[in-house]
């Protein structure tokens, strides 16, 4: 269940309820009974590294291969027929 934090608008106090996502949002102090506002924090949900497939949900040799990516190319000087870039386009070879 998501942890939401609100802040009193009376006695500034900052506190931390445990509510699920279809219920109503809080409206008074649990301390002075004023009028609350929901704020917006920090989530502990972070992604970092290679992802969830990458790092345990793959098989073991799928990990491991690993492609280079290129670095972007610099815009070609003519556009292609559809209007965009051919820089990266694979035919702009040919």
């Amino acid at each position: 269940m998501p942890v939401y934090e609100y802040e009193c608008n009376e006695c500034r106090k900052v506190f931390e309820v445990q509510q699920r996502i279809s219920d109503e949002p809080l409206t008074q102090c649990p301390e002075c009974e004023g009028e609350v506002k929901k704020i917006i924090s920090m989530t502990s949900f972070q992604l970092k590294g290679g992802g969830w497939y990458a790092d345990g949900y793959a098989s073991a040799s799928a990990g491991k291969e690993k492609k280079a990516v290129a670095p972007a190319a610099a815009p070609a000087a003519t556009p292609c027929s559809s209007g965009g870039s051919c820089a990266g386009c694979p035919a702009s070879t040919s």
